[in-house]
């Protein structure tokens, strides 16, 4: 069953630039050169409004989360924009945060990881709403990227949407229970509690030890920052 993207607020339409036509090699040039955050689709450049303190402040939290827990288990790397992710479909995109498996580590090449991600992050802006829920939507779920986070950390919305690809490759909404609490697919054994994204984000150190529930790395942690 194809499942709806989640559903579009009423925003002010978006001031886009001018775009620029050009081929993906000409494009990686360009944007090493020019240093701006712009994605590459259908052999056009989209170039887009910089990111506000709270949108990067949580694609910290979630680099430094993430990172740790995949370096702890050796199950890959954590990548970040503006690393390019290429896809097979013709677009090149930017996203948030991406894992790469440990096993497709192949596709991490000089300049770009040429092919999907194992796992995609995107933190919605004012400007990205359309971006992120419906064209990349779409275009992660085509490409295969087994699982997709929204994250919308703006003022009086503050909402998260997990998907992952069931056997038909289309994407499930995952609900998150009564726990609060979201269990990644490809991540095994990483959970989320989704008031960490909202409130003041903890210690990565510390949730990461929550996670894995290690009481002892607690205590060893907290009694670190004390002395």
């Amino acid at each position: 069953m194809t499942v709806a993207t989640p559903p579009l607020e009423t925003v002010q339409a978006e001031v886009k630039p001018p775009r620029k036509k050009m081929t993906y090699e000409e494009f990686l040039a360009w944007a090493l050169k020019e240093e701006v955050h712009a994605e590459w689709v259908n052999g056009e450049v989209h170039v887009y409004m910089p990111t506000t303190p709270l949108h990067q402040e949580l694609v910290v939290f979630l680099t430094k989360l993430l990172g740790l827990f995949v370096d702890l288990l050796a199950l890959g790397k954590i990548y970040t924009g503006p690393a390019q992710m290429k896809l097979p479909g013709g677009s090149g995109r930017e996203p948030d945060v991406m894992f790469i498996a440990k096993e497709h580590a192949a596709r991490v090449i000089e300049n770009r990881i040429d092919g999907p991600a194992d796992l995609v992050i995107e933190v919605v802006s004012d400007d990205s709403v359309t971006r992120d829920r419906e064209d990349k939507f779409y275009e992660y779920e085509a490409a295969g990227i087994p699982e997709y986070w929204i994250i919308d950390p703006r003022s009086n919305r503050c909402r998260a949407y997990f998907y992952q690809l069931d056997a038909q490759g289309r994407y499930q909404p995952v609900i998150v229970g009564v726990d609060g609490v979201y269990r990644s697919k490809v991540l095994p054994g990483l959970w989320l509690r989704v008031a960490w994204l909202w409130a003041e984000r903890p210690d990565p150190l510390l949730t990461l030890a929550e996670i894995v529930g290690s009481e002892k790395l607690v205590e060893h942690i907290r009694s670190g920052r004390q002395e």
